[in-house]
């Protein structure tokens, strides 16, 4: 008898110590790599809806990811209050939170749990939030590479790195923001789940790290205990003392016979309902894909998905999640076209934003009815950048020499062995005139902004959610749960409607070839990875860029502790 279908009462188990898996690699390595890692999706339907079912009697999280970002555990934490409200008890433990380590993050998530355990060997390294750059100029120098960059404007700071061997003003006053953001909902969000005022979250920060005794002392934990004593306890609360059955978060589901799941489905497939459109990684030309730096959001798949939701008389609304720092100019303008296209079709677009959704990520958000992103999310950064390395130093020193023919006058203006002349630096700087201009236009369109104001929240600069909200670039704070009931609230569906992929392409038909552009198999077929670098994308990447293009964040991703 499978464990969910047993009669003794089902203590929930929750893994939060390595990432959470949020869209399905499509490649057969990465389904390989995360075929034990728990889905995103599945663990936040299991933590809203499972708190109404009478077999679920409790909850206990390991709770330990360092690199888990701010706006992620903000998502999961709602989550896990969500449960918490149904009266059921709650239990978070760790071996420790944070070993020589900073982890406001891991504990800030931690304390949305009705119990907070630590192992008495552990300590709670609740220290604050810091964001720390590399910058490269002086390594430049030593080589003999001459950056040539160009940036609109001041807080696009990606091209300090190259530029400087420290923080600029802007630089500073744009990362101070982030930190202060961030620590300042997880001072929030502590106080109030363990009862304290954020002045002693603060006094208990500045003295980090803490004991597990000082931490029970102080409040921010309950018990000291291994993992033995947490399950004991957990077991006790969940069940009287009786009989109880673990079963991980992500495998529960409703109790439903075969036939009425069945039936339930059939009607799923023509009830009106929200379709999703997912947009995960940096920006490309081309098909979406696994790269070597991660994800990619290839503008030929996602601009089928939202295709395809328009033309389905099914679908009312289009919920576009966006978990992106940009890329390719060029394909970020694909997928905002879309976009526009799909709201003058009447299909409202609700963006849910993950835990960053910056420059291309902001700008193929910008036209959509509503933004919703976590208070933590990293958004804007509306600017750009471009330009090239000059390695003629270096190669000198290498004894590597160059000689070239050419026919036009800037035919060799991206040629790492060469200085831009007079006439290809203004091609550059007309280049990142008219890709800001037409970047903070679209804002304005979308957004109901002047051009001016636009500016002002624009040039370059990075915001949390919060802030975004507060200066017009987003709508709400919240998560993608929040986003879907937006959305089904703009199309006028019920609080049930159904959201289900936008495109959904069975294996046996993907083999068939496509019959139009208008299909989505064709974006589904293999596509060559592109760059919006062009040539210089091994420099770029080289210098620590991202290799997808001009429309991308500077080196903060995500806050983290």
């Amino acid at each position: 008898m499978l464990p969910h279908r047993s009669q003794t009462p089902l203590l929930l188990e929750l893994d939060l110590t390595q990432p959470l898996i949020e869209v399905e690699p499509e490649d057969p390595i990465g389904k390989l790599r995360s075929r034990h890692r728990p889905r995103m999706r599945a663990v936040l339907r299991t933590l809203y809806d499972a708190g109404s079912d009478p077999r679920i009697a409790g909850l206990v999280a390991k709770v330990g990811n360092p690199a888990m970002p701010l706006a992620q555990a903000q998502e999961i934490r709602d989550a896990v209050r969500a449960f918490t409200s149904s009266g059921k008890p709650t239990f978070a433990w760790a071996e420790t939170y944070g070993e020589n380590t900073p982890a406001s993050v891991t504990y800030y998530l931690a304390s949305a749990f009705g119990e907070v355990w630590l192992q008495p060997s552990g300590e709670v390294n609740l220290m604050g939030v810091s964001i720390e750059t590399r910058f490269l100029r002086g390594l430049l120098d030593k080589l003999g590479v001459v950056p040539e960059i160009g940036q609109r404007y001041e807080y696009k700071n990606a091209a300090d790195r190259l530029l400087r061997t420290e923080m600029s003003d802007a630089h500073r006053e744009a990362y101070d923001r982030l930190v202060a953001s961030a620590w300042e909902q997880i001072v929030a969000g502590v106080a109030e789940s363990r009862g304290l005022t954020a002045e002693a979250v603060q006094a208990i920060a500045d003295r980090a790290p803490v004991a597990a005794a000082d931490a029970v002392e102080v409040g921010l934990v309950d018990h000291v205990g291994y993992r033995d004593e947490v399950y004991a306890a957990a077991r006790r609360a969940a069940s009287n003392g009786g009989d109880v059955t673990l079963l991980f978060a992500d495998k529960w589901s409703k109790q439903e016979s075969p036939v009425a799941k069945l039936v339930h489905q059939v009607k799923q497939r023509k009830t009106p309902a929200v379709a999703l459109v997912e947009g995960h990684g940096g920006i490309a030309i081309g098909r979406s894909r696994r790269g070597a730096q991660g994800p990619v959001m290839g503008s030929d798949t996602v601009a089928a998905q939202i295709r395809a939701a328009v033309r389905d008389d099914n679908v009312k609304a289009i919920l576009f999640r966006v978990d992106s720092p940009g890329g390719s100019y060029v394909a970020s303008d694909v997928i905002w076209r879309e976009v526009v296209c799909a709201r003058e079709a009447g299909k409202p677009v609700v963006v849910s934003m993950g835990a960053v959704a910056g420059s291309g990520g902001y700008f193929v958000a910008c036209p959509a009815d509503v933004i919703v992103a976590q208070p933590g999310t990293l958004t804007g950064s509306i600017g750009v950048l471009g330009g090239k390395a000059v390695l003629t130093g270096l190669t000198d020193k290498l004894g590597l020499s160059y000689d070239r023919v050419q026919r036009g006058e800037n035919a060799l203006m991206y040629s790492a062995h060469a200085a831009f002349s007079d006439s290809e630096r203004a091609r550059l700087e007309a280049f990142l005139d008219a890709a800001y201009d037409d970047f903070t236009a679209k804002v304005a369109q979308g957004r109901g902004m002047t051009r001016e104001a636009v500016h002002e929240v624009a040039r370059g600069r990075v915001w949390t959610g919060a802030d975004a909200r507060t200066n017009g670039l987003v709508d709400e704070l919240g998560g993608l749960r929040d986003a879907l009931r937006i959305a089904r609230e703009r199309a006028g569906l019920s609080d049930d409607a159904p959201l289900r992929p936008a495109v959904s392409i069975p294996p046996i038909a993907r083999l068939k070839p496509a019959k139009s552009s208008d299909d989505p198999r064709a974006a589904a077929a293999a596509s060559v990875a592109t760059s919006g670098w062009g040539d210089l994308a091994d420099i770029a990447v080289a210098l620590g860029f991202s290799s997808l293009g001009p429309l991308v964040m500077d080196g903060v991703r995500a806050i983290r502790s």
